[in-house]
This record gives structure tokens, sequence and C-alpha cells, in this order.
């Protein structure tokens, strides 16, 4: 199998706007011609990238001092994509699909079980990941839909620094220290619908999702059911893929040489009579996904993006039939990453521990126009459809 990575390049590519070169593109894979979600997207070398979004679309917004530095996609399972920036005019590339068979390195393999190896992981983090302080630059979405329909989007360019990805005494406060830079947000919070979705702030808590920065306690029961699959590939590193899907579903991609945590995709459901109560009805069920990504960059893992998509279904606290079901999706890209940075963010200019959408800033539309964010799909457009029923977007961010 091939994937082509598609670059449609901006008019005037290397026309720089406030010393910005902009490169659009699109990953998809040859032999289905589907989209490759979340692809990687950097320059090599260098504390700067983007991913793809669901379409495998993506803008990557970066400066011109690295035109003449390396472009480098990545994806699971597939070898990388390498390119001279200058060069990025070609309008496809094929590489092929990395390809290993488990049976070939068992017999090599020192450490075989599944549990195993992400035991190892688990005991290497200290080693594989930053424990010096860092800061990096990010990008937040939440979007929050009701049936179907969205009501309500909020956007966030932050700043996030951390001292160490040591093991916290207490895995359910916050470590990182956050600083808004910019937010912009619909009208939809006025919606009756809002008070179905948590008023919290809801950044804080994707970032305490952090498994690998919070190390978060395994049972021993997942340990000893963990299963082994076929390794994979990933930044032309041969990588173990360990699953546990007894009452949730684990997958964790691992490198083989390090140990180090490349991803993980963690998927759970609770079903009951009366999970949670809002007025005449009643939540009966929560479907929570989430991926979380890193990336290698001057011999340590920095987190690469955070994905979580929370599905909950309410019905008639009396006759118990579906009224309606809501659905929040989150979503954090790290944009740069500041190594050993002698930077902090002081605690006058910390984000608040409530809602992103009360924290009001100023819209700055030239601010964004730049600034790397996930680029919208087909989907978002119909997303911002909904959202357009009452003002142009552009308009409500103002307001």
């Amino acid at each position: 199998m091939r994937f082509i990575i598609v670059f449609i390049l901006l008019i005037g590519f290397f026309s720089v706007s406030a010393q910005k070169i902009t490169l659009s593109g699109r990953v998809t894979d040859k032999a289905t011609g589907e989209a490759l979600s979340f692809a990687s997207v950097v320059i090599k070398g260098k504390p700067i990238g983007t991913i793809a979004n669901a379409n495998g679309e993506f803008d990557f917004h970066f400066p011109s001092e690295y035109r003449n530095d390396i472009i480098v996609v990545s994806m699971l399972g597939y070898e990388n994509f390498e390119a001279p920036v200058w060069s990025m005019s070609s309008g496809t590339i094929a590489l092929n699909k990395s390809v290993t068979m488990l049976d070939e390195v068992v017999v090599t393999d020192t450490v075989t079980k599944g549990g195993e190896i992400f035991r190892i992981a688990l005991s290497k983090i200290e080693q594989n990941f930053p424990m010096e302080p860092f800061l990096m630059d990010g990008f937040y979405r939440d979007i929050k839909k009701v049936s179907g329909t969205t009501i309500a989007l909020l956007e966030a360019a932050v700043k996030i620094f951390d001292e160490n990805y040591a093991k916290p005494r207490n895995p359910s406060k916050l470590r990182e220290h956050v600083k808004l830079v910019e937010v912009r947000k619909s009208l939809g919070y006025e919606n009756k619908f809002a008070a179905y979705f948590d008023q919290k702030n809801l950044l804080e808590d994707l970032l305490l999702h952090n498994t690998i920065r919070y190390h978060h306690e395994i049972a021993e029961e997942v340990f000893e059911n963990m299963q082994r699959e076929e390794d994979s590939h990933y930044n032309d590193r041969e990588i173990f893929v360990v699953s546990y899907e007894k009452d949730f579903k684990l997958k964790v991609f691992i490198d083989k040489e390090d140990y180090a945590v490349i991803h993980i995709d963690f998927e759970i459901e609770y079903t009951g009579d009366n999970l949670d109560s809002r007025k005449d009805v009643v939540n009966t069920y929560i479907g929570y996904k989430k991926k979380i990504d890193f990336r290698k960059y001057s011999g340590k893992m920095y987190l690469n993006y955070i994905t979580v998509v929370t599905h909950e279904k309410w019905n008639d606290i009396t006759t118990k039939a579906l009224k309606f079901d809501t659905e929040l999706v989150q979503h954090l890209l790290i944009n740069q990453v500041y190594t050993n940075t002698a930077e902090r963010i002081r605690s006058t200019e910390k984000m608040r521990n409530y809602g992103l959408q009360y924290q009001d800033y100023p819209y700055n539309k030239e601010f964004w126009a730049s600034y790397n964010v996930i680029k919208e799909t087909a989907l978002d457009r119909q997303v911002i459809r909904d959202l357009e029923k009452d003002a142009p977007l552009e308009e409500q961010f103002e307001n």
C-alpha cells in the first residue's frame, strides 16, 4: 500500500506575510483514497508543527527563515515523507506503507507480552519525557452539539508552561500553568441546552486526561490481559503495538528502542438508569473516546495533540424515552515547543479555573489569520452553518 500526500500550495507560496510562509495540503491513502487523519506536519529538527484534520487537510504557517529546511510528514504505519520546503511545488508524493510481521520479531525479542512492554514504557516516563522546564504554544477548540446540531464553538490560543513530567502527588490537580493568549467564541452559550454541558474549565480538564503526564494508575488486571499486536513503524523507527479490550478499549504505540510512549487510543462506555440528572431528564449513557499523541524533539517526547469526544444520552425522567443527546468535541494541538526555558507564566497571567467562555478577550482577526489551527473540514463547515443561523461567525467573535 502507498499513500499520497497531495500538497495544494497557496497562490504565491513563497510570498511572505508577516514573515510567515503558508503551506496547504491533504494526506490520503493511495489504495483506498481515504484521508489519513491527524498526520503530523513539521519542520525537521525544529520545534514547530501542525496536524492534519479528519479529512487529512492542513494549513501550516511557519517562519520564512525555514524556507531552506525540510518538511516532514509522519503517520503511524507509514514511512516518512521528507522534502525541502522550497521544492514543495510537486503535486503528488507517493510512499510505501510500512509492513512488519509480528512472527518475525517475536523470536529475537526478550520482551514479548503486551503487558510487560507497557509496564516498561510507564517505568521509563521520566527518561523519555522532559524533566526540565518547558513552554508550549497551543491551539484549543471545543464544539458543543445537541442531537447533531452545533450550538457553540470556542477556540483559544494558549501558552502552557510545565516544570517536568515527574509524578505529581495529586493527579487531579493541574500542574501546568496556562495563559490564554487569544479567545474567540460563538454566541451559543446563551442556548438553553448549554446547561447540559460541564461549565468547568474544559481545557484544564483535557490536560488532566494526559495519562502519561499525570502517571495515571493502571490496574494489574490490565497488564495481565494486554495483547501484543503486529509491530508498526513511525518516524522510521519500529514500534510495539499493545492493546486491551475488556471493560474498555486501550491501544498503545511504544518505541521499540527506548520504550517511549508515542500514541494512546482509549475508549469507554458507561450505562445506567441515572448517571446524572438535569431538570426533567436523566443521563443514561456516556461514551468517551480519547487520543493522545507525542512527538520527539531534542531527544525527549513532547505532547503533539490530545482529542476527546464525549457523547451523552438524556432521557425523560418519567417515561425513560430518549429526549436528546449531547456531544462535546475537544482538541488541543501543540504548535511549538520551547525547551529548557527560563520563561515562566506568572500567577497573575494564569487562566482562571472557571469556563473559558466566561474569560472574555477582544477578538483579534489578524492574529488568527496566521495562527496554526486544526483546519476546518466539510463537517466543520456544517458546524459553521449551524452557528451562523444567528449571525455570521466573524460577527459573533467580535461580539
